[in-house]
C-alpha cells in the first residue's frame, strides 16, 4: 500500500478519535453515534494493520 494511503488512513483515524472524544465530552452522548464511530475507527486500524504486514 503506498504511503499516501497510509497517511490519509492515519488522518482518518485520528479525525475519528476527535470525534469520539467530542461526543463523549457532550452532556448527553449519543450511544448509536458512538458505536457508528468506533467501528469505522477500528475498520481503519485494521487496514492500516494490514497495510504494515
Amino acid at each position: 500500500m503506498d504511503t499516501s494511503h497510509v497517511s490519509a488512513l492515519n488522518a482518518k483515524h485520528a479525525g475519528l478519535e476527535a470525534r469520539i472524544r467530542d461526543e463523549i465530552a457532550r452532556p448527553a452522548p449519543d450511544s448509536y453515534r458512538l458505536a457508528t464511530l468506533k467501528k469505522e475507527k477500528l475498520r481503519i486500524k485494521q487496514e492500516l494493520a494490514s497495510a504494515a504486514t
